[in-house]
């Protein structure tokens, strides 16, 4: 797997329930039509490691694709700018970064 991995977190306006309710409503709508999307993940961020240089951060995603090349693709899409338009209405900060994905421990 080939991973997009989203580090976010809200507007100064909203509260933490705000982000994460559009975050995984109105704004999934938007992302769920990514073509060659294999899995999506999110996680709520309840608590921090310690606060200078964990906190602030509401959520993480994990989009996962079978290629680097079906993520480029999605990347290039009109699904992608929409996504990216809507995110854009919502005035957080994010960190996003891409890579393949290894297993280091399997599920049991």
């Amino acid at each position: 797997m080939f991973n997009l991995v989203l580090l976010a977190s809200k507007p100064d306006d909203w509260t933490h329930e705000q982000f994460i309710t559009w975050w995984r409503g109105e704004h999934a709508d938007v992302t769920y039509g990514l073509p060659g999307l294999r899995r999506w993940q999110h996680t709520e961020v309840l608590d921090a490691m310690d606060d200078k240089h964990s906190a602030g951060w509401d959520g993480v995603s994990v989009l996962s694709f079978d290629s680097r090349a079906d993520l480029d693709a999605a990347l290039a899409s009109e699904e992608w700018k929409r996504a990216v338009a809507h995110v854009g209405r919502m005035r957080g900060r994010r960190i996003a970064v891409m890579g393949e994905e290894r297993t280091m421990v399997a599920e049991s």
